[in-house]
């Protein structure tokens, strides 16, 4: 939820607390100034709340007598939404009490919603992890996110269709540890009964999920590395192998675990570093960034375009400006 529309939901809680409430009051109680207080309460005249204006010394806004907020109706889809928008707003550094807020309003929607559906939602952000800040996404399917989190939280096999990115269909028993958000994108990330191997599927790519019979002892793991693991490690076309020599925070923030997979050595300072990747066009100004001794191992496709990228750069250095410049 955009912080606009919480504050305009906000102002609609105050007025209906009762009474008039000057433009001064409910500008401090929101963080604004006299005029957005004004652009909110004509953002609920457009939804036909009833707020009148009272004028005078001790004049302001109030709510028409009689008036209550119809109770609230929310179906799968939109609580999800609600409910992940307040979780990510959590996640996203916002003021103490911000996050209080969102606390609450999480809490006063479970308390209104279906049993059934409350508890489903409850066993989601029971389940929900993110590597990092939340960012903008395609949301995902609500039914086959709460399937899924029913499954992690309650250790019961799942049952998915799953198309990979290659086009090709195929029906998986998972037991899942965990669902996890990554730049945008949701995971699940789990073990693959049928091959007996850890997988990590998409959920934009999965189109069907039943919960089945049983339960499983999961093991003590962290969803989130796995997912990160399992992205830097992907079967993509290339396999790089790089040598770098620095220290490893300087490395990891130019190649986080969703990229590459470090590992120190124990000389000078050096890190072996791994990569899958489907293209390798990317890597050369990615390397020059880091400002740090390299070696190519492999392949020497990305050698040979290091070394091309590097004669741009030197020709570039000794052009010379162009005519009547300024």
């Amino acid at each position: 939820m955009s912080r606009p529309t919480s504050r305009v939901l906000t102002l609609l809680e105050l007025l209906q607390s009762g009474g008039t409430r000057t433009i001064a009051e409910l500008a401090e109680r929101l963080g604004v100034d006299g005029r957005t207080v004004r652009r909110y309460v004509d953002h609920l005249i457009d939804l036909d709340v009833p707020v009148e204006s009272v004028r005078g010394r001790y004049g302001g806004y109030r709510l028409a007598p009689g008036y209550r907020l119809p109770p609230l109706m929310l179906g799968d889809d939109e609580a999800l939404a609600v409910l992940l928008g307040l979780v990510a707003g959590r996640r996203s550094g916002l003021t103490t009490a911000m996050s209080t807020a969102g606390e609450t309003a999480a809490a006063k929607i479970r308390r209104v919603l279906p049993a059934p559906l409350a508890r489903r939602l409850d066993d989601l952000l029971g389940t929900l992890a993110f590597t990092g800040e939340p960012e903008p996404g395609r949301a995902p399917d609500s039914g086959i996110l709460l399937t899924l989190a029913d499954a992690v939280r309650n250790r019961r096999p799942v049952s998915i269709r799953y198309t990979d990115r290659g086009g090709r269909h195929s029906e998986r028993v998972l037991h899942a540890y965990g669902i996890v958000n990554h730049q945008g994108t949701w995971y699940v990330t789990g073990s693959d009964i049928g091959i007996g191997e850890e997988r990590t599927f998409r959920l934009d790519r999965i189109t069907d999920a039943r919960t089945l019979p049983d339960t499983f002892d999961a093991p003590e793991v962290d969803p989130t590395e796995r997912v990160l693991t399992a992205l830097a490690t992907a079967d993509y076309r290339h396999a790089v192998t790089l040598w770098i020599q620095g220290p490893a925070e300087q490395i990891r923030r130019r190649l986080p675990a969703s990229i590459a997979t470090l590992r120190e050595t124990a000389t000078e300072n050096w890190h072996r570093v791994e990569i899958r990747a489907e293209r390798l066009d990317w890597l050369p100004p990615l390397l020059a960034a880091l400002d740090l001794p390299f070696a190519v191992e492999g392949p020497d496709e990305l050698r040979e375009l290091v070394a091309a990228f590097a004669d741009r750069l030197a020709v570039s250095a000794r052009r010379e400006l162009p005519p009547g410049r300024g």
